[in-house]
């Protein structure tokens, strides 16, 4: 499947909405919260059990990234998308198969293994697209695409409980709502199929500077330097500590304010988790769009720094105000969100765009690494503290300050973040033939 040129006036604004169609569809994940309590009472599972076709899904979107990035920047964007759609939507349908049967395992292996490959080739799909659409505000472009990542659970949270609702919680409701996802986003992923486009040229916008200006460091050679694994725990440790929250939220702010005289309800926890993908989503454009005016170094400053400042509060004070714990939750989701945005242009400046959707897949497995880490600190610990009797907040004050460390962690590694060296960039003549072989291959095609 040879990737679509764009034609001679072809608007680059095109790009974002094919783009959104396939990450607001494959970002149902950060909705996987509102299936745990039903699948929990239904199949007789605990917390770290019913997290983990949510885990596996990150590992998966982790590795295959890493491993397809190289594919995605050979066959191009409508090929990724292409291959996201059937394997996203085929783990709904497997999932709502596992359902119905009662069969655990089917749904680990269809939401978690073969979703999590669509999830992998489908956030990678139009990130270099977009840079080369877009190399003066990369920073804004990818978060308008990586936005839609965030904001998929603003839709499927309140729909997903919608149907569970309307279908009921037992197996047999649980399968007719993974079968109604399967089939809904199927349609909606195919918009982005056909809509994407590759700009001509490597200066699509005039007066704009060229996708290829700037040092190029090739995908082998970015994993060989301390800058890229200095990415990586700044990812992977802001990733975790937002991550614990979102796989938990609904039974985490239940937890919170159990005893206390203002329960919440599961349609309020259901709307909690809502709220915290559209921070997710506000985060991801608001703060990749800063970070093109202040600086990756700077962006990433505040997201570590001051969100521990606010794992400090919700430990603290969380339990005795129900706004501080949704503020407090809400800015750290933003950040973490953010970061997600903004770490593909960090790559760009870094690196160039020679192969950064290569580098970016390589990247992710800092997500997979988190998507483990974060669930299984929070759930794990909650089983043992609830296991000691407690109850409460006091299930995740652990969880909390454990989080505070890594941020600190990933603060660290961000200060040490310098520009690459020159022995790691690719040669103008290399970079001017590559670039040539590229466009004659794209026009013919």
């Amino acid at each position: 499947m040879s990737p679509p040129v764009a034609p001679a006036g072809w608007s680059r604004w095109l790009v974002p909405p094919a783009a959104l169609s396939v990450h607001l569809s494959i970002g149902q994940a950060y909705a996987w919260s509102v299936f745990k309590p039903p699948l929990e009472s239904a199949l007789g599972l605990s917390g770290t059990q019913s997290a983990l076709p949510f885990q596996l899904g990150i590992v998966m979107l982790g590795l295959s990234a890493a491993f397809g990035g190289t594919l995605v920047e050979r066959n191009g964007p409508r090929w990724a998308m292409t291959v996201a759609l059937i394997c996203f939507s085929s783990g709904f349908l497997l999932s709502a198969l596992g359902a119905a049967t009662e069969q655990y395992w089917l749904i680990v292996l269809g939401y978690g293994f073969v979703g999590g490959i669509g999830l992998g080739i489908g956030y990678i799909s139009p990130v270099s697209t977009l840079i080369k659409w877009f190399p003066d505000r990369p920073g804004m472009a990818t978060g308008i695409a990586i936005m839609g990542f965030g904001g998929g659970a603003l839709i499927a949270s309140p729909w997903s409980a919608q149907m569970l609702e309307s279908f009921g919680s037992d197996s047999s409701g649980i399968a007719l709502a993974f079968l109604v996802h399967g089939l809904s986003y199927a349609v909606f992923m195919t918009l982005g199929v056909l809509l994407v486009r590759v700009p001509r040229t490597e200066k699509p916008v005039e007066g704009a500077p060229s996708a290829l200006s700037g040092p190029q460091v090739s995908a082998r050679s970015a994993v060989r330097t301390p800058q890229f694994w200095c990415l990586w725990v700044v990812l992977c440790m802001n990733v975790t500590a937002g991550i614990g929250i979102l796989e938990k939220a609904a039974p985490m702010i239940t937890d919170f304010f159990k005893d206390s005289s203002t329960t919440v309800s599961a349609s309020a926890a259901a709307g909690f988790v809502a709220l915290l993908s559209a921070a997710n989503m506000a985060g991801r454009i608001g703060w990749s769009s800063t970070s093109d005016l202040i600086g990756r170094k700077n962006i990433y400053r505040l997201y570590l720094g001051a969100g521990a400042l606010m794992y400090l509060l919700i430990a603290l004070v969380g339990d005795s105000s129900k706004p501080v714990f949704v503020l407090c939750a809400l800015v750290i989701l933003s950040f973490y969100g953010g970061g997600f945005a903004t770490i593909p242009a960090y790559l760009k400046d870094l690196f160039g765009t020679y192969q950064v959707g290569a580098i970016h897949g390589r990247l992710l497995t800092a997500w997979s690494t988190a998507g483990v880490l974060g669930p299984l600190i929070v759930n794990w610990i909650a089983d043992r503290q609830e296991e000691a009797g407690k109850s409460g907040s006091s299930l995740y004050t652990l969880s909390l300050f454990i989080m505070i460390g890594l941020l600190a962690v990933g603060f660290v590694a961000n200060e040490l973040v310098r520009p690459v060296h020159s022995r790691h960039h690719i040669p103008a003549p290399r970079e001017a033939a590559d670039v040539a072989e590229r466009q004659q291959s794209a026009e013919s095609a």
